[in-house]
């Protein structure tokens, strides 16, 4: 009984989880205010939450790049778990990952604005 309950709570939850992370992929991919979402983030995510994303950022920029998994656990103080994690995503047929590199690799060299 308690299971069967705690299963359509877990259920409840997920759609909560996916709607809400549906509803600001839509609003953020909508902005094109680099600085509106900076500080979005941070307003959004504590100091500790905004180093673990742009450390998987990195992550998977050093993946791209074909570093060895063991320099990126030194250079980024991350798992080999967490980077072999990211490497299977990376390879995925349709990667999300491989998505965003092009889309980061098409965008203008940065400026001194960033």
């Amino acid at each position: 009984m308690f299971s069967a309950v705690r299963q359509v709570i877990t259920m409840l939850e997920n759609d909560i989880i996916n709607e809400n992370l549906n509803e600001l992929s839509k609003v953020i991919a909508d902005t094109r205010d680099k600085s509106l979402i900076a500080d979005f983030f941070k307003c959004l995510f504590t100091s500790a939450e905004r180093a673990d994303i742009a450390t998987r950022w990195a992550l998977i920029k050093a993946l791209d790049k074909k570093t060895p998994q063991r320099t990126i656990a030194k250079d980024l103080g991350l798992s080999l778990c967490k980077i072999t994690r990211g490497s299977k995503e990376l390879r995925k047929p349709d990667s999300a990952f491989a998505k965003m590199l092009k889309k980061l690799d098409a965008l203008p060299p940065a400026s001194d604005d960033s």
